[in-house]
């Protein structure tokens, strides 16, 4: 068996693990050991999981979604006429399946761990348990929080979701795979007393923020226009900017700004092609942003893919970064997962978690440390992902998923999104 940490690449291991945590490293590293299960590495690549920095799982029913919608020129009219007519759509058994196909697809693409951040404005108390319930069973490992907003229902929306916040991520504490954040949609939908509301369920449960920022200059302009603040400037007034807290897209943030939330040790989530798909822009500091991390913003949980494209868009605008620097930032996810769960995570190596994927990936040149990166950017794919294990426990077995009928949970996934959609249709921007 080979395993590829990041940058450092160890040829013919065994790698022994006990519970949830990887226990030896090595060449015969398992001579010894009498195992309850053993796997047969020989001619595979043994990675950390990937990680999710930002997904919507209640995207997970909009693949192809037939609706009436009317233009989409601008950001704003792509978030009405699409995607705030969704969620508005979406009851409990729609997150219910959306969370479980969000989280088989993450898994059979060699994602452990997806970082979601939730909106279904109908039904919004018990929402995470219901996004939490699926994450669960299919196994992947993950944290999830609500979209707090006054797009819908004004200061009543606003409370509403900062308690579900404030609720789950108390009552998460106690479970295994996945926690809760405090979320918040962005902040030209959050009004001063939200970010207040917002900072007092940070305080009490001792999560961080998952917010949007900047994801279009409309909100910087929002910014400017109402509250005569930039936006992180505003963010910073209600102490939001914590080491444990993540923002996402940023692509008009200022320099300045981009020099705050790097003092805080704020997280940063990169989402290229969602960027690309809503024509906002190109985050032209993301070379500057310090707690770097890749997310999907929705776009399935292939971490594989989205990496690829994130890297080719950066060197079409000119960047100078290197598959190497990618890489990195795609395994920083790992840390900011570190600040919910016990643990270390993000390398294969004793000591850390085990949440590894089990690659058959044929390399046809060598795969050493220095070109580890380059193999991960140019050769390697989800298509090579043949197992994978969260918390010690194989979750994907020979692209089997035990204990779970994959073929009836899409099925009547099939069905809900059409009901969904059909509700959707007749749904007013």
């Amino acid at each position: 068996m080979q395993t590829q940490m990041p940058f450092s690449v160890l040829e013919d291991v065994d790698i022994v693990i006990t519970d949830d945590v990887i226990k030896a490293v090595g060449k015969a590293a398992a001579q010894t050991i009498q195992a309850d299960k053993v796997i047969d590495g020989r001619g595979k690549t043994v990675i950390p999981g990937n990680v999710c920095g930002h997904h919507h799982y209640y995207s997970g029913l909009s693949r192809g979604m037939l609706i009436s919608a009317g233009p989409q020129n601008d950001f704003i009219q792509v978030l009405k006429e699409w995607w705030w007519r969704l969620d508005r759509g979406l009851d409990e058994e729609a997150c219910y399946y959306s969370s479980l196909i969000c989280s088989i697809d993450a898994i059979a693409s060699g994602t452990t761990t997806c970082i979601d951040h939730h909106a279904s404005p109908a039904y919004i108390a018990g929402s995470l348990d219901t996004i939490a319930k699926g994450m669960e069973e299919v196994g992947v490992r993950g944290s999830t929080c609500y979209e707090v907003t006054d797009r819908n229902g004004g200061m009543g929306e606003v409370e509403a979701g900062v308690e579900e916040n404030l609720r789950f991520a108390m009552a998460s504490k106690s479970r295994t795979l996945v926690k809760g954040m405090i979320g918040g949609h962005a902040p030209f939908t959050i009004p001063d007393e939200g970010l207040r509301l917002m900072a007092e369920a940070m305080r009490e449960s001792g999560a961080g923020m998952h917010l949007h920022v900047a994801e279009d200059k409309y909100d910087v302009v929002h910014s400017h226009h109402k509250y005569h603040l930039d936006i992180v400037d505003r963010l910073e007034k209600y102490g939001l900017l914590t080491d444990n807290s993540l923002l996402v897209h940023g692509l008009w943030l200022n320099e300045a700004e981009i020099e705050k939330i790097n003092a805080h040790d704020c997280f940063f989530a990169h989402n290229g092609r969602s960027n690309m798909n809503n024509n906002v822009g190109y985050c032209q500091n993301i070379q500057k942003v310090k707690n770097l991390i890749i997310g999907t913003d929705g776009c399935g949980g292939n971490m594989f893919e989205e990496l690829k494209l994130a890297f080719f868009k950066h060197k079409d605008q000119g960047g100078s970064w290197w598959p190497s620097d990618y890489v990195s930032a795609l395994n920083r996810g790992n840390q900011l997962v570190g600040k919910y769960f016990d643990g270390k995570f993000g390398k294969v190596e004793a000591g850390y978690k085990a949440d590894l994927t089990i690659c058959d990936y044929h390399a046809p040149t060598p795969l050493v440390s220095d070109n580890a990166a380059g193999h991960f950017v140019w050769g390697m794919s989800s298509n090579c992902v043949e197992s994978v294990m969260v918390n010690g426990k194989l979750v994907m077995e020979n692209h089997q998923f035990p204990g779970l009928d994959v073929e009836r949970i899409y099925a009547e996934a099939a069905k809900v999104a059409k009901r969904v959609w059909e509700k959707v249709d007749k749904i007013a921007p």
